[in-house]
């Protein structure tokens, strides 16, 4: 493990364990190959060679797709030869892509990006932060989860599906991948918070039928780590664009209930890791307050990290220089206490 490698470095994933991870997974037919991680179609430099394991969510069409499904588009946004920061949309092939760690500690991690729920961040909150984890040991899936505007059937429901359906497979293959079944973290930023949240509390929620026997498995995450998360989906705590996009600006005060997910805690949710800027513009902290007083009043174990200075949006490269720098080793010295890391 080369944990000392600056942050932002690129992790180098020898031939080797790509062909092992192709062969355990059985990608080497073509009725089995795996659809490819998210590109850009504008021409642009890499400054990390993209990771090439992926793992698709669903074998066929995806539950709640109706007629016609959306087509997938990736943007790049810096103008920065530096990094990278792209967003995707029209996922229509749900996916996990899979960063392999040189020396696996045992554990997992399911990383939810933001982005409204109106794209999924590529770069910032997905493959940045899966580096940082995998140069320590825990082999880490970036989850590209479908968009509950985009045409799905399951409407709001359709990204906790995915979500469901990701920790089923990874616990399915827990052994392909040298991992613990029960040391698996759920890790979300914004929107990708809340849809961690929304796991955490709405794990079993009977949201599909099976489609083979991963989905006998359990899809509550270990522990859980909402960082800056989307909870309230009610003014004036609603982050506006994230709750347009999951539940429509004319939902009533009824869709609000079900689809904040402070309103559901349960007495079974995973141990909780929460952080947030207090100057938060975008998302105010009010919802990471929120979600930790109901917590704590179900007696869920958690633990709060407020810093005065950040912003939103910071993931590890935004929070140089601020208050919040350093907060992934918080999280992850967290995680070590909480037996998974």
């Amino acid at each position: 493990m080369r944990g000392s490698l600056p942050e932002g470095a690129c992790l180098t994933i020898d031939r080797r364990s790509v062909l092992l991870g192709t062969l355990a997974l059985g990608a080497g037919s073509a009725a089995d190959a795996q659809t490819a991680a998210p590109a850009a179609s504008e021409s642009r430099r890499l400054t990390c060679p993209d990771p090439s394991e992926t793992i698709d969510l669903w074998r066929s069409r995806p539950p709640g797709a109706g007629a016609q499904m959306p087509t997938e588009v990736v943007r790049e946004r810096s103008s920065n030869p530096a990094y990278n920061d792209r967003y995707v949309f029209g996922v229509s092939r749900p996916r996990m892509v899979v960063f392999r760690p040189e020396r696996p500690n045992g554990s997992a991690v399911l990383i939810m990006p933001g982005g409204s729920y109106q794209w999924v961040v590529v770069d910032k909150e997905g493959y940045e932060m899966a580096r940082w984890l995998s140069e320590r040991g825990a082999t880490v899936f970036v989850l590209f989860y479908r968009l509950p505007h985009e045409g799905w059937l399951s409407g709001p429901d359709t990204p906790l599906a995915d979500a469901q359906r990701a920790i089923r497979i990874i616990r399915d293959r827990a052994s392909l991948y040298q991992l613990d079944p029960a040391r698996i973290c759920a890790l979300g930023f914004s929107a990708g918070g809340h849809l961690c949240a929304s796991l955490a509390m709405r794990f079993d929620a009977k949201l599909y039928a099976a489609v083979d026997g991963a989905d006998s498995r359990s899809a509550r995450p270990d522990i859980v780590a909402p960082i800056y998360p989307v909870i309230s989906m009610s003014a004036p705590t609603a982050h506006r664009l994230s709750r347009s996009h999951l539940i429509g600006d004319g939902a009533d005060s009824e869709l609000e209930r079900i689809y904040n997910p402070a309103l559901h805690v349960r007495a079974d949710a995973p141990t909780t890791f929460l952080c947030h800027a207090e100057d938060d513009p975008s998302v105010p902290v009010a919802n990471t307050l929120m979600l930790r007083e109901a917590l704590l009043a179900a007696k869920v174990h958690v633990e709060t990290h407020l810093y005065a200075d950040g912003g939103h949006g910071f993931g590890l490269r935004l929070a140089k220089g601020k208050s919040v720098e350093g907060w992934q080793e918080v999280f992850f010295s967290w995680g070590r206490k909480c037996g998974v890391f």
